[in-house]
């Protein structure tokens, strides 16, 4: 797959820094009801009326510009299973800290905790997991099981498409009619509402906005939005779901697989299929890839995965998965560790001007 070129250099500029904060928090991007309204041949208060619905419902998260550049601040993936308690100081913590991405109470031996955290290196991850004990963020060691983490490189990805599952729910529908999230029932004029905000451009930037706020004309507005696109740190604007790398009432399988031989093969099925909304090359304790998908429950992954054995017979040998429930996740906004990487980089930005402001006086 070709990725785009890149200069780090767009990321130390502050306008371009206050430009991508306020996409990828989705405060300058909307849906565009006239055009949505179009493509479907539907009113548009109608249309409004039941995006409002999907939003309220928590059926699909605000529309925003995914910060693509996350997985270049940070280009260490962090699996941690950890024994902690279910208190409100432990909750809280995993809700404020900038690097946690993900947490899910799932019980594995002697650990009842799975976060996913993003770091930029080995030594950032030690060094604030070293914090966490001597500010009293978590208990001492002494008190519970040591932590088991596993590193991953964010550059060994196979896939990344967190809206991947759409195809399997319009699957559904046309199936039976209708599909039922979070206790909403669609069918099907009110599903293609969602599967337009999920995969296709229905989105606009408010560029006078943008232009007044950051005090630049708005063409200027518009080139610094495109490059930032071109290169690859933001994607086009999107409504996600609002939990990890799953619609809401499916489960999320995290299974790590031992690929023994036909790896290229197994990976580009991966890419197609669409139960996978992520996948990484790994290399820990036997296993070389690491797979999430999702599903409407348990039997189901276990079908699928019985599947991929047959498909590639002598070609996977151990998987080792652990089921996610989104009922036992900690509610996280998945944009909150992109914003906060952004505001690293301002706060930089400030601290450095600052001491340079003090060397001219």
């Amino acid at each position: 797959m070709l990725r785009p070129t890149y200069s780090p250099k767009l990321l130390e500029d502050e306008i371009n820094l206050r430009l991508l904060r306020r996409v990828v928090s989705g405060e300058c991007v909307s849906v565009n009801i006239n055009a949505l309204s179009r493509i479907l041949r539907r009113h548009r208060t109608t249309v409004r009326k039941e995006l409002l619905s999907l939003l309220q419902s928590r059926v699909i998260d605000r529309p925003i510009c995914p910060f693509l550049g996350l997985y270049r601040e940070y280009p260490l993936l962090v699996i941690v299973r950890a024994d902690l308690p279910d208190e409100k100081p432990v909750r809280d913590w995993i809700v404020e800290d900038p690097h946690i991405f993900a947490a899910y109470w799932s019980r594995h031996g002697e650990y009842n905790m799975l976060l996913f955290i993003y770091h930029r290196d080995v030594l950032g991850y030690q060094l604030w997991r070293e914090a966490l004990v001597e500010e009293r963020r978590i208990p001492p060691r002494e008190t519970r099981t040591p932590s088991n983490s596993i590193y991953v490189s964010n550059q060994l990805m196979i896939k990344y498409d967190p809206s991947a599952t759409i195809s399997l729910m319009d699957a559904e529908v046309k199936k039976k009619g209708k599909i039922e999230i979070n206790e909403l029932k669609l069918e099907a004029e009110q599903f293609n509402i969602l599967k337009h905000l999920v995969s296709s451009r229905v989105f606009k930037i408010n560029e006078n906005l943008l232009s007044r706020q950051l005090g630049i004309h708005r063409k200027t507005v518009l080139s610094r939005f495109d490059r930032l696109l071109k290169e690859g740190w933001i994607s086009e604007p999107t409504c996600r779901f609002p939990d990890f790398l799953c619609p809401p009432s499916y489960v999320l399988a995290y299974a790590m697989f031992d690929i023994v031989k036909g790896r290229d093969r197994i990976h580009r099925a991966l890419q197609s299929d669409p139960h996978v909304s992520m996948a990484l090359r790994v290399s820990i304790g036997g296993y070389n890839a690491i797979v999430f998908s999702a599903h409407p429950d348990i039997s189901e992954h276990m079908d699928w995965e019985h599947e991929l054995s047959r498909r590639f017979p002598g070609c996977i040998g151990r998987v080792d998965a652990t089921y996610l429930s989104p009922r036992n996740k900690i509610t996280i906004d998945q944009q909150y560790v992109s914003l906060c990487a952004i505001d690293n980089r301002l706060a930089r930005m400030g601290a450095r001007k600052f001491r340079e402001s003090k060397l001219v006086t």
